[in-house]
């Protein structure tokens, strides 16, 4: 069982101590859901778990891994509350670049992904045709080819139709019931279950 540790953490941004001591743990299977309000830190925190972001004091342990190693990066997945998707590729060929970074994996079946989440009529069209919805259907298919064990997904329901959630609420639970975990942000309601919850 995998575990994620989280020690005494502080964070500032220019002259803006966004949070600090702040102390957490997650175990694989697990969901854990961070609140609060806009500015608190929650983006932050992801990205400094992520290992793209620094800190100011504390410890993040993950079986042992260093955060700034190869392996610790494999291990996690962030995806932001922006898609981050090129207007100018298609809805698989954006799948294909975002699934290949950090990896060299070539075996993923992309339209399978694409029909998870009701897309796979567009699979050819451009990504900036489509609505705010669906590009972020698109982001969120990752979900359904990523071997990564830990997701840390920052406003992932934003945008989303009441069945498209559902949809990723059941994947996120399917992933931790494999042994997995999730920590994610979000201002929508959400009926995950087991759902664990810290505000900053």
């Amino acid at each position: 069982m995998s575990k994620l540790k989280v020690n005494k953490l502080s964070c500032q941004k220019g002259y803006n101590l966004l949070f600090e001591n702040l102390s957490f743990e997650i175990n694989s299977g697990e969901v854990l859901k961070v609140s609060g309000p806009n500015g608190s830190g929650k983006t932050s925190l992801l990205r400094i778990i992520a290992g793209l972001s620094s800190f100011e004091s504390g410890e993040i342990a993950y079986d042992s891994l260093n955060v700034k190693s190869e392996e610790y990066k494999l291990d996690f997945l962030y995806l932001g509350h922006l898609s981050s998707l090129s207007p100018e590729l298609s809805c698989v060929e954006n799948l294909k670049y975002s699934s290949l970074l950090g990896t060299n994996d070539l075996k993923h079946n992309y339209t399978m992904a694409l029909q998870h989440v009701g897309l796979e009529k567009y699979e050819n069209d451009l990504v900036g045709t489509l609505s705010a919805g669906q590009k972020k259907r698109i982001a969120l298919s990752l979900l359904f080819i990523t071997q990564s064990k830990v997701w840390l997904l920052d406003e992932p329901f934003s945008a989303l139709d009441s069945k498209a959630i559902k949809i990723f609420e059941k994947r996120i639970e399917d992933h931790c019931t494999n042994g997995g975990m999730c920590i994610l942000t979000t201002h929508q309601d959400c009926s995950i279950k087991n759902l664990k919850e810290i505000s900053l």
